[in-house]
């Protein structure tokens, strides 16, 4: 069912457009440069996981994952995960310019929050906490991770600020009542 129609709800239609497609691009990019260029993050994920470059506390160590094979293997989970959140937020981007707004909402959702997923839970809980990325001078990803999720997040929210349309009782349509 379609959004509202009005001055103020195009404006954030547009917005909604282009936002997601900038955070589709964006980890488009990201994703084709893990692929195209598998070895440098690889270092990064490696490292972050051994926990080698932290400040060593044997009370912290016990969660170091030091198996290239385990290592890798999260590594290309992450691919996979970013490949797959671009090409759903490419399908949000695609229903946005085709004014399918209750499924561009509901496909830009589901990219968002696989984007707050990997960088929230994962990079900034597990990767930055679990392994102590924080302590790292060398492979912390922090700052970045939370980039990633700080405009997931802002374009989430602006999303839903598109008002649904009402039918001709004036509810909302779909709800009861």
């Amino acid at each position: 069912m379609p959004l509202s129609r009005t001055p103020h709800s195009t404006v954030l239609r547009l917005t909604s457009t282009l936002l997601t497609a900038t955070v589709a691009l964006y980890i488009t990019l990201v994703a084709f440069g893990n692929i195209t260029d598998f070895g440098t993050n690889q270092q990064f994920v490696r490292h972050v996981l051994a926990m080698d470059t932290t400040f060593k506390d044997d009370d912290l160590m016990w969660r170091a994952i030091t198996s290239h094979a385990l290592q890798d293997a999260a590594y290309v989970a992450i691919i996979a995960w970013e490949t797959i959140a671009a090409l759903v937020l490419i399908a949000g981007t695609y229903l946005w310019a085709r004014r399918d707004d209750t499924r561009a909402r509901s496909v830009s959702t589901l990219g968002l929050l696989m984007l707050l997923l990997l960088f929230g839970a994962g990079f900034i809980g597990i990767g930055g906490e679990w392994f102590s990325m924080w302590q790292s001078g060398d492979w912390n990803g922090l700052d970045a991770a939370m980039r990633v999720f700080l405009l997931s997040g802002v374009v989430l929210v602006v999303i839903h600020l598109l008002p649904l349309a009402t039918d001709t009782r004036g509810s909302r349509a779909g709800s009861s009542g």
